[in-house]
């Protein structure tokens, strides 16, 4: 199975979620940030996870542009899984998170969604990520994986 792994990130935390997905995956992996994928290539995987930070309540907006740019129905016959950063406050939930966003996104270009969108948390809004979120992302990533074969 062909995997790529797009996210953005901006302190770094994303990345690294984004990372250890990629290695849970093993098999062909790509991980590359929104602003690397050549986007007439995306029918070449057969599973694509997709992630950012959630900045008021929505991906970044590399994220958002990067989405934009991916043709109605270019997804067609692609799993696709979303994944988001973001912080445990009780706040921020009123304006809700970029992976339900980012998989209605992906689902309008016509990807089939496996698994619910999953939320990586972090201490602050810099980051670090809390303690064992790497480790629930590889696990994630797993299950995702076991849904796409």
């Amino acid at each position: 199975m062909k995997t790529l792994v797009i996210y953005d990130s901006v302190h770094g935390n994303t990345r690294k979620i984004a990372e250890a997905i990629g290695e849970a995956v093993g098999g062909e992996v790509k991980v590359q940030s929104a602003g690397e994928v050549d986007i007439s290539r995306l029918e070449n995987f057969d599973l694509l996870f997709v992630g950012a930070p959630t900045h008021g309540g929505r991906a970044t907006k590399a994220m958002q542009e990067f989405l934009d740019k991916v043709q109605a129905n270019a997804l067609k016959g692609t799993n696709v899984a979303a994944f988001d950063t973001r912080l445990t406050a009780r706040w921020v939930r009123i304006f809700g998170y970029a992976a339900g966003r980012i998989a209605g996104a992906l689902k309008e270009k016509g990807g089939a969604l496996i698994g619910s969108p999953a939320g990586f948390f972090v201490k602050g809004t810099e980051g670090p990520l809390k303690e064992s979120e790497l480790e629930r992302a590889a696990a994630w990533a797993r299950e995702i994986v076991k849904g796409a074969e």
